[in-house]
Parts: structure tokens; sequence; C-alpha cells
């Protein structure tokens, strides 16, 4: 009997004992999720605005997870797909002048810098002299306004022109030829060329010509290659030899040589390239990571044909290039700004700038992947991009450019409609510029 009553007792202190150890493991359990909980929800959360590409969504995992418990991005995604260019700034504008604290960081094209400062946390003390230096001088140059440091490079990009490497190989000396587009062509000896072409009724030349600031960029590139100034002082003047030598140089590739399609007025560069492509047009306008970016069923064979060129100058003339890319600024308005200077300092780092350059093509700004040889060595495309960033210019810094852009936009894509003859597009739009008319689309 005391045996039994020994073995009950036994059989009763191991089921105790099991009953504890798992009651323990529950709550430690318990414990551990809570905490876990407890910590991630104590994360500062950070809203970056931006059109999110694959490159973005891995950078800002890559970010998240060695902030873990600290600082989590939440991507805020704008993507070109559904909004233009323009229609992102106007957006970003009226969420920041509602002064709300929604917004962390976020990215602007950088001619937007001189519009959005008056928004932005000056980033002076966050970013030492050092840190600066070891970005490319022409991303930095857009970055600053009124001597303070507003933002900072996230990628750079540079105008270029594409060809179709098949479709060149049918032309005599296309070797030389090739060689020759490569260091840029002279605009005459371009015109030259088209005039030659047997195309059979396929474009020729290409460059989008929709009323929005792809167009100016390429009127410009062909104003400011000849070393003129769309301003005179303090007053914008573009009736000027050089200006009429441009605007007429793009109006004649559609009104008078017809090697553009006239339906390019209608066309931002998505849809350039798209026309492009479908109706086998030798060359065309575009920017960097036009191969990585475009998809479009049918057109994958013509594509892998796809290469890059400079942009033609005039005889006489330097090549010139209008530097595109983006920047990233901090809201004055937020609430997180030194976890948002830190995301900001992560995506400058090397390994980082490598990641948006191998996985979406964007052009790095850090000086460092320029002189490592492991990394540059085989990236032929990327030392070719260097090149081209050396003929580089910037469209001006003011803060009313947009308006003054779309000004300009209006009255050269009238004047390449044929609606509207090139002086007079030119004197107008100055007129209305200068008198600082509102201008009514």
């Amino acid at each position: 009997m005391r045996l039994f009553n020994a073995k009950k007792i036994q059989l009763y202190l191991l089921i105790v004992f099991f009953i504890s150890v798992g009651l323990l493991i529950l709550i430690y359990t318990n414990s551990f999720w809570e905490q876990t909980r407890l910590l991630k929800s104590s994360a500062t959360q950070i809203y970056f605005v931006d059109n999110i590409s694959e490159a973005h969504q891995q950078l800002i995992e890559r970010f998240n997870r060695q902030h873990h418990g600290r600082i989590e991005v939440v991507p805020v995604n704008l993507p070109f797909t559904k909004f233009s260019t323009n229609e992102r700034k106007e957006l970003l504008a009226r969420t920041l002048r509602s002064k709300g604290d929604r917004i962390d960081i976020f990215a602007v094209d950088l001619i937007w810098v001189p519009r959005f400062a008056r928004w932005a946390q000056p980033l002076d003390i966050y970013f030492s002299a050092h840190e600066r230096d070891r970005m490319l001088d022409a991303a930095m140059e857009s970055c600053s306004f009124e001597e303070h440091l507003v933002a900072m490079p996230f990628y750079i990009d540079i105008g270029l022109m594409y060809y179709r490497r098949d479709l060149l190989r049918k032309l005599p000396n296309a070797d030389a030829l090739e060689t020759q587009l490569r260091k840029s062509i002279t605009w005459e000896a371009f015109i030259a060329l088209g005039q030659q072409y047997p195309g059979n009724g396929s474009p020729f030349y290409m460059f989008a010509a929709k009323n929005f600031e792809g167009l100016i960029c390429s009127y410009l590139e062909a104003v400011m290659g000849q070393k003129r100034s769309i301003f005179a002082g303090d007053t914008v003047q573009l009736y000027t030899p050089e200006s009429r030598k441009a605007l007429g140089l793009l109006v004649d590739m559609v009104q008078t040589y017809r090697f553009t399609p006239p339906e390019v007025v209608n066309f931002d560069e998505v849809q350039v390239y798209r026309y492009a492509l479908a109706h086998d047009a030798l060359f065309f306008r575009g920017w960097p990571g036009f191969k990585r970016h475009f998809a479009e069923p049918g057109l994958e064979a013509k594509l892998a044909e796809v290469e890059v060129a400079a942009l033609p100058h005039f005889q006489g003339t330097a090549p010139a290039a209008v530097y595109g890319g983006w920047n990233l600024m901090i809201s004055n308005f937020s609430n997180h700004k030194p976890a948002a200077v830190e995301f900001l300092k992560f995506v400058m780092r090397e390994e980082n700038q490598a990641l948006l350059y191998e996985t979406g093509g964007y052009i790095p700004v850090n000086k460092a992947l320029y002189e490592d040889s492991l990394f540059y060595r085989d990236k032929a495309d990327l030392k070719y991009y260097r090149q081209l960033l050396d003929n580089g210019i910037h469209r001006p810094f003011v803060v009313n450019y947009t308006q003054i852009s779309d000004i300009i936009s209006y009255y050269v894509h009238l004047a390449i409609k044929g609606e509207i003859g090139v002086d007079a597009a030119l004197k107008q739009a100055t007129r209305v510029i200068n008198a600082q008319t509102v201008l009514i689309r």
C-alpha cells in the first residue's frame, strides 16, 4: 500500500513538473512574442515617397533589416506608370503646402530643388564636407539652394541617344559611323545621313515632343550646347540666334526633313520607346535605364539590338546633354528627422548605390564605385555613362523654373506642331515669361 502511494506521489510530482515546464515555456513564448511586438511597434516609422521600383524595395528591405526595432521605412509608391512627372510634382507640393507630417522623405526631380527648398529641412549640419565630397560633383550641384544644403543625390541621369544596331549595319561604313556616334556626331552630319537613309517609311529620329519637361530637355541641350543661356540678367531672352537655331532643328526634324513622325507631339519618353521599336526607328532620344525598365511583349528581339550613343552637337560646339536624376529631401514638417537622415546616409553608402545600379540600372552618385576596379571593371555600360556625364549641363536652378519651363514647352510644342513659326514662338514665350503672365492651357 505504501509502495503504491509512493508511486502515485512520484507520478503526481512528474505530472506537476511537466505542467510547470509547459507553463514556463508558454509564459516565455508569450513574453518573447509580446516583447517582439512591442519592439516592432516602438520602431520609428518614416514615410518615403517615390516611384518604388524593385531596386527601391530591396534597398528599403535591407535598411529595415539592419535597423530592425529602431527605424522602419514605409514606402509610399507614386509610380511613373500612373503619375506623370508634373503630376507627382503638384501632388507633393499640395501635400507639403498643408504642413502635414505624413511625409518624412520625398524624391524630387533634381530641377525641383529650388521650388521645394521652402518645405525641406536644411541638411548642412547632418552631412560633413567629407560625406559631400564622396558624391559626384555634378550630382551635388543640384542639392543646394541659397547657400544651404537642402537635398542629397539619389541617382543621376544624362540625356543620350539610342540606335538600332541591326538597322545601322545596313549602311555603308557602319563600323566607322558607330565609332563616331559613340563620340557624338554633328547635327549637320546627322541630317546628311538622314537624307541618305533608305528607311522605307520608318522614322530616322524620334524625340519626346509632348508639352512637358522632356521636350524642354531636347530644346535646352541644343541651346546650351552652343554656350548660350536663356537668361539675360534678370530676364529670360529666348529670341537669340542660338535659340532660333535650336528650335529650328526640332521643328525641321518633323516639318521639313520628315525624319520624325508628327505623332511625337503626343509622346513622352516611354511612348517614344514603344513607337520607335514598333516602327523600326533608327535613332531615338532617351535616358539611361531604358533597356532595363522597358518591357513590351513582342519587341524583345528588337530591344536586344538597341545600343547607346551620345547626342549629336552642332558643328563648332562641344557635345552637351542635360543632367537628369532624382534627389532626396526631408520634409521640414517631419517628426522623425534624425531617422530620416539615417536613411539618407544609408542610401549614399557604396554598397547600396551598387545595389541600385545592379538591380535597377540607376547611375550611382558615390564616387567610390567609379574607383572600385572589382565593381567597375566589367561594367562597360556604366563606364560609357560616366563619359557622357562629362558632357552634362544643368538646367537653370531658379525658384520659378517650372513656370518658365511650362511656358517655353507650350510655345515650343506649338512650333513643332506647325501651328506657329519659330520666331513667333520664341518672341511670345519671352514676352509671357517676362510679363509674368499666367499661361492658360
